[in-house]
């Protein structure tokens, strides 16, 4: 799928048009019901939190493995995809701390549409390289939806230091985003950014 070999540069341009249309609009809630605007905004932060969390939470146990062995402990107990879980908690969080709902269901769409192909294609994959084990594997943990009764860790683990350090930036970007969206809000909010519509 085509989509699935360019995910990564489709979902940066994404990511641009998206804060292009942020820089523009402003939340309907800031002017009319503010406490909701703000309460959005927290939201969003607190999920992109999890997000960060979650990733490096994935990052450690993939890293160094992704291509060697079937993960089936830690985050990847309980949802056989749990990074894109965390990405589109992380997507629509970042959305959120424009104030606005408009954006984290646009966010939220934009996911539903493009991602399940995405999984699909390398499950494929996945499904050619470890036979009955994917299968089984399979039955038992869910694809997206993580089922948290299910983690199982091991007391210890090997990790390769040196090549987390270098996804460190897959789980920083929701930050960085985050940041982004409330100082193009500040710039609005002083005048020197024009709001040209209002969303909710």
């Amino acid at each position: 799928m085509w989509f699935a070999r360019h995910r990564i540069a489709v979902s940066r341009l994404l990511v641009a048009a998206l804060l292009i249309m942020i820089a523009i609009t402003g939340s309907l809630w800031n002017t009319t019901l503010p406490l909701v605007g703000k309460g959005l905004v927290a939201l969003g932060l607190f999920l992109v939190g999890i997000a960060m969390v979650g990733r490096l939470w994935c990052n450690l146990y993939i890293v160094g493995y992704k291509n060697s062995s079937l993960l089936t402990v830690g985050p990847y107990s309980m949802s056989r995809n749990p990074l894109y879980f965390f990405s589109a908690i992380g997507g629509i969080g970042v959305a959120l701390t424009t104030g606005t709902i408009a954006f984290a269901v646009a966010v939220a769409l934009i996911f539903a549409l493009t991602y399940p192909g995405v999984i699909r294609s390398e499950e494929a994959r996945l499904r050619k390289l470890y036979g009955t084990d994917w299968e089984d594997y399979a039955r038992k943990v869910p694809r997206f939806m993580p089922r948290l009764q299910q983690l199982t860790e091991p007391t210890e683990y090997v990790a390769h230091p040196r090549l987390f350090r270098r996804h460190l930036m897959d789980a920083l970007w929701f930050a960085w985003a985050s940041a982004a969206v409330l100082l193009v809000g500040e710039l609005q909010t002083n005048g020197i950014l024009p709001t040209l519509f209002r969303f909710a």
